[in-house]
């Protein structure tokens, strides 16, 4: 059995953990038990979280989005930001962290299915809306971004009856964890890092 703190950036990221990433994780002995910064995501606030978290779980990873992390640097990009997550943790600590930022934001991810957001939301054209989505970007829901009036978040509450806490995890939960991982590379990337902690070799 492997201990994983994650710490998440709101109630959102929260929901999603316990109701979706959770169960599916727990097929193969890894139990997660998500806290949340409630918003406040730069270096600073996160530094002393992780650390202590370290202390209480075999291993700790992060869920942060890109565009809700505050004071980044010119150019910053989500491989520099995980570095630097990486960087501010305590040297005996370590070893314990797999840091990880979500391009562009949570949302991003429920654009792995159109069909999904319109069974939950209950508008079929939604289906067609967010197929031109991905159409637009390649078919990759983590690359949807113009700019920040045009994130995934943005495009949902202009164009449906979106509410963020509700409705966010519910869709990824109608959508399924293998579906998200098979259209969205690095969060595949990443829940591939978190099973292997359930390797004989890491214990």
């Amino acid at each position: 059995m492997v201990r994983l703190g994650i710490s998440v950036e709101g109630t959102t990221e929260e929901r999603f953990v316990k109701q979706v990433l959770a169960p599916y994780l727990e097929r193969v002995n890894i139990y997660i038990t998500p806290i949340s910064m409630n918003g406040a995501v730069s270096l600073d606030s996160v530094k002393s979280e992780l650390t202590k978290m370290a202390f209480s779980f075999d291993y700790v990873t992060t869920l942060y989005d890109f565009y809700g992390f505050s004071r980044k640097k010119t150019g910053e990009t989500k491989e520099s930001l995980e570095t630097r997550l990486y960087d501010v943790m305590h040297d005996g600590a370590k070893g314990k962290l797999i840091p990880y930022v979500q391009m562009y934001e949570f949302e991003g991810l429920l654009f792995s299915s159109p069909e999904s957001m319109a069974h939950v939301l209950r508008d079929d054209g939604l289906v067609e809306w967010g197929n031109k989505v991905l159409d637009e970007f390649q078919h990759c829901p983590e690359s949807i971004n113009n700019s920040f009036e045009t994130a995934p978040s943005k495009r949902l509450e202009q164009h449906t009856c979106y509410r963020k806490t509700t409705h966010g995890p519910n869709i990824a939960m109608d959508i399924g964890i293998d579906k998200i991982r098979s259209m969205c590379p690095e969060f595949n990337k990443w829940i591939a890092q978190l099973e292997r902690l359930a390797l004989p070799s890491n214990h």
